[in-house]
């Protein structure tokens, strides 16, 4: 279960804050909900991966919020927050396990 604990760090961060700061109309609290799981999310990660890999996990995450807001405007925004959340999480699946 430790392994897939980052995954669903970064997908309840990453959909939790967009529900956030949708449903109440509070952008900072979405931003709150998305920091406090993307800490969450690095600790996991660096427990699983070491430092490295969860700094590059995590930068990933923050990419990725950035890049929702963009691919928003294409797409709409829940398309592309579902998109994005694939993505970070599979890439922490991918490379946020156990150190071989």
């Amino acid at each position: 279960m430790s392994a897939l604990l980052p995954t669903v760090f970064a997908t309840a961060g990453l959909l939790g804050g967009y529900t956030a700061a949708r449903a109440t109309g509070n952008r900072q609290l979405g931003g709150a909900v998305l920091a406090a799981a993307g800490a969450a999310a690095f600790a996991s990660w660096k427990k699983n991966a070491g430092t490295g890999r969860a700094t590059v996990l995590t930068a990933t995450y923050v990419l990725a919020f950035g890049v929702s807001h963009p691919l928003a405007k294409k797409m709409g925004a829940l398309p592309a927050v579902y998109t994005i959340t694939a993505a970070t999480a599979l890439a922490s699946l991918c490379f946020g396990g156990k150190r071989g």
